[in-house]
């Protein structure tokens, strides 16, 4: 039967011809500011090279995915996860190629944890021994594994945790039991279904030499089979499984554990930092504590890295909409002419414009943390622990800041974009969903920004105790911070509003000023740790807000290879994202004498000044972080600006709910005409 809804067309100028219109009128080469941004590390040719072969694939398919239900988009990521790794065994695939095909796809495999944290924890906390014996098993596949550290009643206070590892002397093993219900494991991913092994973490109890007491000695990583191999059943003693419903990760089977008295052997205990002889029961612990939680920083890293391309996927959606939405003539102009573009209105570009330029500070500080990270493996491989501090602290503090920075700015574009924000076709529902994991995962972003302030509070008061010692660029930048203020200084004449270097110096300077505050509360004046908490958590933000800076404007003073168009508007959002934090934090900054009262009072109009000059490029600039829109998934979008034929698409033809018909009839229990099927039927069936 004919459709008269396929021969109707958007009203005019619809949407490719105002994309298309938008992309002439920039001067930006999408092509270089791409490889700039993206080329480093191959992504460019990889995903060109994968893309082609996922969308050949059927079960890869994203058409119908938001109409699943639970179970079965658990039953579709398990499946998706397999066909990725047959397809990285036919392909021969390097693991930058498998996650680049993980990324494309963007449904959290069941194995995520397998390639991440479990393999990571091994690499970097197993002794030579151990490694050579599970690395293989682990890089096959032939056992697949988990990370299970978080607990029901214990997140970020990993010290808290209660699952107990007490020594068996007679034995020579282990034995892990739950004492608590707040003991169990909760949380931990790809173990509440999928994985047969798992990193545990417990409290590792030894017996006191003389007495029958056992002494805690903190939380130790174990590798421990949870399920039988042929089975695949939950061995004996132990309890495991799904935890349910969450907001997100709808593909991934986050799980519960509880172990009844499970005896695992010596050799279970990873010893690479430290160990314990089961012939004499001597433990040797590890010269670094912080070792410990080496895989946890491992993480924290990646997910600075990746925010980038989290929000960029929101703030490209947004940019595209926007700019095809019509909505309003201008009221002081044509009454007739053509409604305005909502990217045109300053109430919506004051959104998304400082997003757009938070993607490439992003950026920049994602290949900072990553550098940092690698060097201080590189070093901590050679016995040398001088960097682990100061990478525990960027991270947790970069970790907290740049998650809640694609967290919040998610949610920012799809309110920006009115109604069709809300809806399926946005493209931002999974996204959205999944991200909310970020603020919380692997530390609550709060309450890991204490690991920041009590490494910049140790930092100053060394400096304040050692002014003469050599240090590094912190150390210098503290000790003149105090000597200035001793000889009653510190006025500032910082011209943040011409004087690009002076922008990161007045967010040094407030951040050294908090700093020595927080330094001046605890040390000084012996206030209560919790009692400063607020306090250090504006320091942790000040701290990661001058690291955001300083990285941003360091790459851009280095690259000397890009055009002066690009090279211009790189620098306008560099600007932008300074100076609208700077207006957000303004009381910090004039408090800590970091900027002027006249320049504060100048920001806004010169906010709106460089939206305008980064508005004609926007379509362009997120182009250039060249997302495909089989990764988008989004009507809103999409790359030709077929906006509103997409959304109709998806709701007339593709929404299976309206294949059905239904009987709207109250006194009539049939829920579906003709079906016979009413509601005790359908809830027999969950």
């Amino acid at each position: 039967m004919p459709d008269f809804t396929d021969k109707l067309r958007p009203s005019q100028p619809d949407g490719p011809s105002t994309l298309a219109q938008e992309r002439v009128q920039s001067n930006i080469s999408t092509e270089e500011l791409g490889k700039h941004l993206l080329s480093s590390d191959g992504f460019i040719e990889r995903q060109a090279r994968i893309l082609p072969i996922l969308q050949q694939e059927p079960i890869l398919s994203k058409t119908k995915q938001q109409n699943l239900s639970r179970p079965e988009r658990f039953k579709l990521g398990l499946a998706r996860a397999k066909l990725l790794r047959r397809l990285s065994d036919e392909h021969k695939w390097s693991h930058d190629d498998y996650k680049m095909a993980e990324y494309l796809v963007d449904d959290v495999s069941p194995y995520f944890l397998h390639m991440e944290m479990f393999i990571t924890t091994i690499r970097e906390q197993a002794s030579e021994e151990q490694r050579a014996y599970w690395l293989p098993l682990i890089e096959s596949w032939k056992i697949i594994g988990a990370y299970a550290q978080t607990e029901l009643g214990h997140g970020s206070n990993v010290r808290g945790l209660e699952l107990e590892a007490r020594w068996d002397g007679h034995t020579k093993e282990f034995v892990l039991h739950s004492p608590t219900l707040t003991a169990s494991k909760w949380w931990n991913g790809s173990l509440g279904r999928v994985a047969n092994h798992a990193i545990v973490v417990a409290q590792l109890l030894l017996p006191e030499p003389g007495s029958d007491r056992f002494v805690s000695h903190g939380p130790h990583p174990f590798i421990v089979q949870v399920r039988d191999m042929k089975t695949h059943q939950p061995l004996e003693g132990i309890v495991v499984g799904d935890i349910g419903p969450k907001y997100g990760y709808i593909s991934m089977d986050n799980a519960y554990m509880l172990f009844d008295h499970f005896r695992i052997p010596h050799s279970a205990l990873l010893s690479r930092y430290s160990s314990m002889n089961p012939e004499t029961g001597v433990y040797t612990k590890p010269d670094q504590p912080a070792l410990v939680y080496g895989s946890l920083t491992y993480v924290r890293a990646n997910i600075v890295h990746h925010a980038r391309l989290v929000l960029a996927r929101a703030v490209t959606i947004a940019i595209r909409y926007t700019t095809v939405r019509r909505q309003f003539q201008d009221r002081d102009g044509d009454k007739r002419g053509l409604e305005i573009s909502v990217l045109d209105y300053p109430t919506v570009q004051i959104r998304i414009l400082p997003l757009l330029a938070t993607t490439f500070a992003l950026h920049y500080t994602g290949l900072a943390m990553r550098t940092v990270y690698q060097t201080a493996r590189e070093d901590i491989e050679k016995g040398d622990f001088n960097s682990l501090a100061y990478m525990h602290s960027m991270s947790s503090g970069l970790k907290s800041l740049c998650t809640m920075l694609a967290a919040d700015g998610i949610e920012t574009c799809r309110r920006a974009m009115g109604g069709h924000g809300y809806g399926g076709g946005s493209g931002l529902i999974q996204l959205n969903n999944d991200y909310l994991s970020k603020p919380t995962v692997e530390g609550d972003n709060w309450m890991i920004t204490q690991q920041v302030a009590g490494y910049l509070i140790k930092k100053m008061s060394a400096a304040v105790e050692h002014q003469d010692r050599a240090g590094d660029e912190m150390d210098v930048r503290f000790r003149a911070f105090i000597r200035e203020k001793r000889a009653g200084g510190l006025l500032r004449g910082y011209d943040v509003l011409n004087n690009d270097r002076d922008i990161v110096k007045s967010f040094e300077l407030r951040a050294t000023a908090l700093a020595y505050d927080a330094y001046e509360q605890r040390v000084i004046k012996k206030k209560n740790w919790n009692s400063l908490l607020i306090q250090l958590h504006k320091l942790s933000r000040a701290q990661s807000q001058s690291i955001m800076v300083t990285t941003f404007f360091e790459a851009l003073s280095t690259d000397k290879a890009l055009s002066a168009p690009t090279r211009i508007t790189l620098w306008d959002l560099y600007r932008l994202f300074a100076l609208n934090t700077m207006e957000n934090e303004g009381y910090e900054f004039f408090r800590c004498n970091a900027v002027s009262q006249s320049d504060l009072d100048a920001l806004p109009a010169r906010i709106q000044y460089l939206m305008g000059r980064i508005r004609p490029h926007a379509v362009k600039l997120v182009d250039s972080w060249m997302i495909p829109d089989y990764l988008l998934d989004s009507a809103l979008g999409r790359y030709d600006g077929r906006v509103y034929e997409d959304l109709f698409n998806r709701a007339h033809r593709l929404n299976p709910l309206n294949r059905i018909t239904f009987n709207p009839n109250y006194w009539e229990d049939e829920i579906v005409k003709g079906s016979g099927v009413d509601g005790s039927d359908i809830l027999s069936k969950l």
